[in-house]
């Protein structure tokens, strides 16, 4: 077990393989044993959840999920974990938000940009066009006050494409953020893409994911490792209320450039 890695000074486990990697996640914490969706109700028209001393209360479309492909109009658990993972990071003194540039990858609903715009991050939110008017009435419910330390504003971002120069522009966001977005492995490549444009040297990524696929993940892995180094953040580094093992957490940083002597 290594201390910390990035912007991140609590304990990690370092990746060393794709394949060892989802072993481990399905061999010992055998995610289908588990019940799916245990911190979350997504039938419900809202999900509300306590975070940074506020109620926050997320508006879903859960009707909408009957149409393929659409996940973000839900909350899902490994938003819940990452969210409140980042609270109990900060308050832990482990990791500092406070006045750092930050962009969320596939927001949905927005509980994972929002928590840190209240832990005083000014953060970017982004998903596909047809996802962003939830999105942007969520931004406004719950951070759009002047008491929050940092802030958010929406955009679109379609993994693959030329992000918005604001997104790229120097110094490359501090934290990118992203929760249940290795899903599938035909979005890996343009997700990785994405990944690399959006980090610099100093950028640390916070990825969760939900346990449904070992082929997925072990994919993404295995292409990640190309140009980052990964570490896996286990559970007794969560919020303790908020944890689950269908869910896993992983910190990415770019490896370091080469020299042009090496």
């Amino acid at each position: 077990m290594g201390s910390g890695m990035g912007a991140y000074g609590g304990a990690v486990r370092p990746v060393e393989s794709a394949a060892g990697e989802t072993m481990l996640l399905w061999g010992l914490g055998q995610p289908t044993a588990h019940r799916n969706n245990a911190l979350v109700r997504q039938a419900a028209h809202s999900f509300e959840l306590d975070a940074c001393g506020r109620r926050l209360s997320l508006l879903q479309s859960p009707s909408s999920m009957a149409t393929p492909g659409v996940t973000g109009a839900v909350v899902w658990d490994s938003g819940v974990v990452l969210a409140k993972f980042l609270e109990h990071a900060v308050d832990s003194q482990q990791l500092l938000m406070r006045d750092a540039r930050a962009v969320d990858l596939g927001s949905g609903c927005g509980l994972v940009g929002c928590v840190a715009a209240l832990l005083g991050a000014h953060v970017v939110l982004t998903d596909l066009p047809d996802r962003l008017k939830l999105l942007r009435k969520n931004v406004s419910l719950n951070v759009d006050d002047p008491h929050v330390p940092g802030s958010a504003r929406v955009t679109e971002l379609v993994w693959g494409d030329d992000p918005h120069h604001e997104l790229v522009r120097e110094p490359l966001p501090n934290f990118v953020l992203g929760s249940d977005v290795i899903y599938n492995e035909e979005a890996v490549d343009d997700l990785l893409l994405t990944l690399n444009q959006l980090s610099g040297q100093h950028t640390t990524i916070l990825l969760a994911g939900e346990l449904r696929n070992d082929a997925v993940l072990e994919c993404f892995l295995e292409a990640a490792m190309e140009d980052f180094l990964i570490a896996c953040i286990e559970q007794d580094q969560w919020h303790p209320e908020f944890r689950s093992n269908r869910v896993a957490l992983f910190i990415l940083v770019k490896k370091p450039k080469r020299s042009s002597t090496d």
